[in-house]
């Protein structure tokens, strides 16, 4: 049981939301599955405002009624021209390494009228200074891989910030109670990473599809041996987090022919997407990835989809299945996917991220031959960091400082 998506109006598409379960790990171990809801389908264009920003709606209980503005690459034109009265100043302090190369607009600027950079910084020592505490910091802007400690050191020192930023899309590294917890608005870098991030995966189809592990071989081997191949086109992308990461690999997956499947927690009655041609609520998990050819993970880390892909999902894969991750490392139970692995329970796996990074040396995933690995750069292009930093100079802070909505908004009660 599912929705069907007529293929005409596009719609701008909300991220995957926690999965509302007592514990992801034990999500799948009844033996009966529920069937998943459905939804009327109904049909609605995509509404843009303002400089093409995408509205979509956030289904969390705490935002369910209003329309919140996500920003994507691919579709959004940075812009740093803003009417508008300056309401107040934005007072900045930078959670980040002060050599980081990719904050050389932060760090040098110019910034928007009406917003400044009081310091920069890694720990609440290079923070705690009277000069500093006077002016009353407002803003924090997040991209220290080890920041999660020292920004709740922050908010609780400075109580005067209202607004924190992460560089990067995820906020698992910054997660924590005193962050959920505090009246501070949360936003992102969502968006930014998605084109390439869905470039890799049509890569990863295309590796197995091709074999391509078997032409380079043959090309070591000097040996020209021909073999059939698969066809990409007919074949069934599932998207386990049909958010902006989900839709831009849908996207492509489209332009080669393929059948999309996708999944979210909530479904909007007036759900309808052209490179969705069936939406599951998550109880329509296991019937996903019992059609899937590739099974594409692009949901965030919370507590809630850690262990999502359990030893019983994968055992509901097609042997011929392939298993790629761009979300994070621990969505999937790494010990069950080598096995599967290994056993032949499925055809292989594309991975970008691990549980532990970097993968360690011991790790059976190195020694695999049905596995294709990356070290969590898939989106690293040359620009993708300074861009992300560039968004927030030209976008979000006009915004802050006329006191408009904020665009990325996180809601922290879901994690993401």
């Amino acid at each position: 049981m599912h929705m069907n998506i007529p293929a005409c109006y596009s719609f701008a598409i909300a991220s995957l939301a926690p999965l509302q379960l007592r514990s992801a790990a034990t999500a799948f171990r009844s033996v009966s599955y529920p069937s998943p809801r459905v939804v009327p389908t109904s049909l609605r264009p995509s509404v843009c405002v303002g400089n093409n920003n995408s509205l979509i709606s956030n289904n969390s209980p705490a935002t369910s009624l209003r329309m919140m503005s996500y920003w994507n690459r691919e579709t959004c034109q940075q812009t740093s021209q803003y009417e508008g009265e300056i309401t107040k100043e934005a007072r900045v302090l930078a959670l980040c390494d002060p050599h980081d190369a990719y904050n050389k607009p932060l760090y040098d600027g110019p910034l928007p009228e009406g917003s400044k950079l009081l310091a920069v910084g890694s720990t609440l020592a290079d923070f705690d200074n009277e000069s500093i505490i006077n002016l009353d910091p407002n803003v924090i802007f997040v991209s220290h891989p080890n920041a999660r400690g020292p920004l709740v050191e922050l908010l609780n020192k400075f109580p005067s910030v209202e607004w924190v930023h992460t560089r990067s899309a995820g906020v698992d590294f910054i997660a924590s109670d005193g962050l959920f917890s505090s009246p501070v608005q949360l936003t992102n870098a969502k968006g930014m990473f998605s084109s390439t991030l869905a470039e890799y995966c049509m890569m990863a189809c295309a590796y197995f599809a091709k074999d391509l592990p078997r032409l380079m071989r043959q090309k070591n081997d000097v040996n020209w041996e021909q073999y059939p191949v698969l066809e990409i086109r007919g074949a069934t992308l599932g998207v386990v987090g049909f958010g902006d990461i989900g839709r831009s690999s849908a996207k492509l997956a489209k332009a080669y022919g393929m059948k999309v499947l996708g999944l979210k927690r909530s479904i909007p009655e007036s759900f309808s997407d052209p490179y969705c041609d069936e939406i599951y609520d998550m109880k329509g998990l296991v019937e996903l990835v019992q059609k899937s050819d590739y099974i594409l993970i692009a949901t965030p880390l919370t507590e809630q989809t850690r262990g999502l892909i359990s030893k019983e999902v994968l055992q509901h894969c097609k042997k011929t299945a392939v298993i790629i991750n761009v979300g994070r490392g621990p969505i999937i139970d790494e010990e069950a996917l080598i096995e599967a692995l290994k056993n032949g329970d499925i055809k292989g796996a594309g991975l970008d991220v691990m549980t532990v990074e970097p993968l360690p040396k011991d790790s059976q995933l190195w020694k695999l031959d049905n596995v294709l690995l990356s070290p969590h750069n898939m989106d690293m292009t040359l620009s993708f960091m300074q861009e992300s930093t560039e968004f927030f100079i030209n976008e979000n802070l006009p915004r802050f400082v006329r006191g408009n909505e904020l665009l990325n908004p996180v809601d922290k009660s879901a994690g993401y």
